[in-house]
């Protein structure tokens, strides 16, 4: 049987050898969806944090799938299957070494974020949590990092706690610490706010988090397509994300997980692939995170999101965060001059990632949303899945404008004059 390691040699160089960039700093031609007009104005597009743009290379890498390589992967099976599987294991080896993973089989293909999120809470969670234990989880949460455990605290008899957010939209630490007790048995916490775009201390959350039969989990959604999130640096024990807001398809991400932590769990849902050998009364269950793969792949979903990462990595990390900086300080400095105009979190460049919550005197969030898309700009509204931190700011709905490496100081100064056009209506 071919091993991971062969097919991530084989599959990352197929998907290398296919990715071309225009040339630097015009990203933006990679994205066919930039080329279009919305009511009349060419698109501007800043709703990025729910979900991003999919560059040439990457819809690609879908095509070339479907149109050469569709199979059921197999290793053992014929010239098809063995490709499709070569491609998928060589997309598992791309996306452990993009998070700093030490084995491609600590990686498991997910739903998205969502979905590894519940997969921890069920699988860890159902074994190890029982009634009077504890779950501690950030007051800022999106619903998909709240409610996978507020279940499992039902299930079980245990208790959820949260911890408070100062007026910055960082964590408090404090409280972090005072919240975490011998009676926790998860931490589970985003590194990036979906609504403040703040990025969090991770590793000192994590040193103050981790402890014996506890487990600490990061929602990666927000910070793996902006941060070079490295998992044996971070110190935590699963980290989720996806792979539709770092250019990627929709309906895809990924899981990482210490290896002895999904070698001990059991199955999350069951089926061919995640077991083999399976007669009337026995099965053997796939190693590591191909345990947690049940029933038919989205095989051309992780090629898309490995191809996704080689676009990303062919960029560079260092010229993604310079341009999302100049970016962010511009779009800081234009809201900053718009009178009526709340922003959420602390207007600090250095300590963002390009997502902006705010209310603004006299619109509501939805009036902004449709004044600004009759202009052609894309932005989101309403609780952002994060009514709590919302309600700590003191409403219970914001707009949002979230950017990533194809937008402009120009798609901000058009949004910012938009916007100031809304607010006058």
């Amino acid at each position: 049987m071919e091993t991971v390691a062969a097919c991530a040699a084989t599959g990352g160089a197929h998907l290398r050898g296919h990715v071309t960039l225009p040339p630097s700093p015009d990203w933006r031609s990679a994205f066919p969806s930039l080329g279009q007009r919305v009511n009349g104005h060419p698109l501007v597009y800043l709703d990025t944090a729910a979900t991003a743009l999919r560059p040439t290379p990457v819809i690609d890498a879908l095509v070339r799938f479907y149109r050469g390589d569709n199979a059921n992967p197999s290793a053992g099976l014929h010239t098809l299957a063995r490709r499709a599987h070569a491609e998928m294991e060589g997309a598992r080896a791309i996306v452990a070494r993009f998070i700093g993973a030490r084995d491609p089989l600590e990686v498991s293909f997910t739903r998205g974020t969502t979905e590894g999120l519940n997969l921890v809470a069920t699988a860890w969670g159902d074994a190890n949590v029982r009634e009077g234990d504890e779950i501690v989880i950030g007051m800022a949460e999106h619903a998909s990092n709240m409610l996978p455990w507020r279940y499992l605290a039902r299930r079980t008899g245990a208790r959820v706690v949260t911890f408070g957010v100062a007026d910055d939209g960082l964590p408090l630490l404090d409280d972090l610490t005072r919240k975490v007790t011998a009676r926790t048995r998860v931490v589970a916490f985003s590194h990036v706010s979906n609504v403040l775009g703040m990025i969090n201390p991770a590793r000192e959350m994590c040193a103050i988090a981790r402890g014996p039969g506890r487990i600490v989990v990061i929602d990666g959604a927000q910070s793996v397509p902006h941060l070079a999130d490295d998992v044996g640096d971070l110190g935590c024990d699963f980290l989720a994300f996806s792979s539709h807001k770092m250019l990627g398809p929709m309906g895809v991400g990924a899981l990482w997980g210490r290896r002895e932590l999904l070698e001990s769990m059991a199955p999350y849902q069951a089926g061919s692939n995640m077991a083999h050998d399976v007669d009337l009364t026995t099965e053997v269950l796939s190693e590591g995170g191909l345990k947690y793969s049940a029933g038919t792949p989205n095989a051309a979903g992780a090629i898309g999101l490995a191809a996704a990462i080689v676009f990303l990595e062919a960029i560079g990390r260092p010229a993604i965060a310079t341009h999302e900086q100049a970016v962010t300080r511009h779009m800081l400095q234009r809201l900053g001059g718009l009178p009526g105009v709340r922003l959420l979190g602390a207007p600090d460049a250095s300590r963002r990632i390009p997502v902006f919550a705010f209310v603004a005197e006299g619109r509501t969030p939805t009036d902004l949303v449709r004044a600004l898309d009759a202009e052609g700009i894309a932005i989101r509204a309403g609780d952002l899945a994060s009514l709590p931190l919302l309600q700590r700011y003191g409403v219970r709905a914001a707009a949002r404008a979230s950017c990533y490496l194809y937008t402009t100081t120009d798609d901000v100064d058009r949004f910012a004059d938009a916007l100031t056009r809304a607010m006058r209506a």
